[in-house]
């Protein structure tokens, strides 16, 4: 389960997450950072990762989507990419470790899945943060997942 759950990135609470030792992120692109299949990143979503930027933290996104559209954003906003990922496979978050020049107590990662980016996540042992997802519009076997993810995390916090 994840450590933290908000509605959007700007409800992250960057100085908080500093004060624990995070300095940097594994971004979720599809849901995440822009609609899934859509080409039009918000300014919403431009705005805070400049601001986390501008206040030192890292910035790479990992994804499952195809090489062209995660080299498309990774250009956009200036970081790095990995693309293919497989998540929850460990490879793509361990790639992000390296581009970042981080270790795994300093990384949190952001995504709008249980089951590829906070699953993956927790694997390696980072902090993960689930995000509302940007749009309904999803893949088919996602929309699936979606309803068993509900059914998880209704039963995680009903224990809390």
């Amino acid at each position: 389960m994840p450590d933290l759950y908000v509605r959007k990135l700007s409800d992250i609470p960057l100085d908080a997450l500093r004060r624990k030792g995070i300095k940097g992120f594994v971004l979720d692109l599809d849901n995440t950072l822009v609609a899934w299949n859509g080409y039009q990143l918000s300014q919403d979503t431009v705005s805070w990762i400049e601001q986390v930027k501008s206040l030192g933290f890292q910035v790479c996104i990992v994804s499952n989507a195809l090489p062209r559209r995660v080299c498309y954003f990774s250009e956009k906003l200036d970081v790095p990419g990995i693309h293919s990922a497989h998540k929850p496979r460990r490879r793509g978050f361990r790639e992000a470790l390296r581009a970042m020049g981080l270790e795994r107590s300093e990384v949190a990662v952001v995504g709008d899945q249980v089951f590829t980016d906070v699953w993956g996540g927790n694997r390696m042992g980072l902090f993960t943060i689930l995000i509302i997802p940007l749009n309904k519009k999803e893949f088919f076997w996602t929309r699936l997942i979606r309803k068993l993810e509900r059914w998880l995390l209704k039963k995680h916090w009903e224990k809390e």
